[in-house]
């Protein structure tokens, strides 16, 4: 199974960047979007099934803001919307997808950028996901966790440790999180393949040289539990994809 979690900053804006030609090249089995910014009934289905996608999606209730879809050539045996968490799923932020044992939870994280009240949101949630993932776990010992988490995680995840220690995504109690998660049996299946320096997944649009001078943070994970540590095959982020400030990272499982 190949996957790939992919922040798209508006489907409809990545389709118009160039995005169907990508999925053209045939990049995974199954897709997990973040950010969608779009309803089921605003886009075009068949531009996927003829592709031969099957899509799924769970929107926020604000239009034009934040969403999940998933992209799959391979049937789910089941597809579960949103986590039961009314505020989360009211914003469209986790769909999950079953194949066989496996669960695929693709997961649009909080960002706390715009202030406190954001800030202690994605606190909330982030606490609240986590005893969600834990009773998950038990029932579905196989988890695939995809999405933009908006944290990153450690010094080598950011370009600019130091100057942003300070700010949300980069913060002692996100990083924190991250290690409780780290700890509880999953596993960071990027940095199985991949120990070394300078990878990100996401480029800050407000100094537009920054993507290409590579200064940029790994927030967008495809983070798997300890029981499918055997099964992983290869990883990858693709910064040459743009259609996003953010880039597509990729996990290959031999299942």
């Amino acid at each position: 199974m190949r996957i790939v979690s992919y922040n798209v900053n508006g489907i409809r804006s990545a389709i118009n960047k160039g995005f169907l030609d990508w999925l053209k090249t045939d990049p995974a089995d199954v897709i997990c979007l973040q950010e969608t910014k779009a309803a089921k009934e605003n886009v075009d289905h068949d531009i996927f099934s003829n592709l031969g996608y099957e899509d799924y999606w769970f929107s926020a209730q604000k239009k034009g803001y934040s969403g999940v879809a998933v992209l799959t050539k391979i049937k789910p045996d089941n597809v579960q919307y949103g986590t039961g968490h009314k505020v989360s799923d009211d914003e469209g932020r986790v769909l999950q997808l079953d194949f066989g044992d496996t669960r695929v939870i693709n997961a649009y994280f909080p960002s706390g950028t715009t202030g406190e009240v954001r800030q202690n949101f994605k606190y909330v949630w982030l606490d609240e996901f986590f005893v969600y993932l834990a009773e998950l776990k038990k029932k579905y010992p196989k988890l695939i966790l995809c999405g933009d988490y908006n944290i990153a995680h450690k010094e080598i995840d950011i370009h600019d440790p130091k100057g942003n220690k300070k700010t949300s995504g980069f913060l002692p109690e996100e990083r924190a999180w991250m290690d409780k998660f780290f700890s509880h049996q999953w596993i960071d299946a990027f940095r199985k393949f991949h120990p070394e320096p300078h990878r990100y997944s996401w480029w800050s649009q407000r100094f537009p040289t920054v993507r290409l001078q590579n200064k940029g943070w790994r927030i967008d994970y495809i983070n798997v539990t300890e029981n499918l540590k055997s099964s992983l095959a290869d990883a990858e982020i693709f910064p040459d994809v743009k259609h996003s400030d953010h880039c597509p990272v990729y996990l290959k499982l031999e299942l």
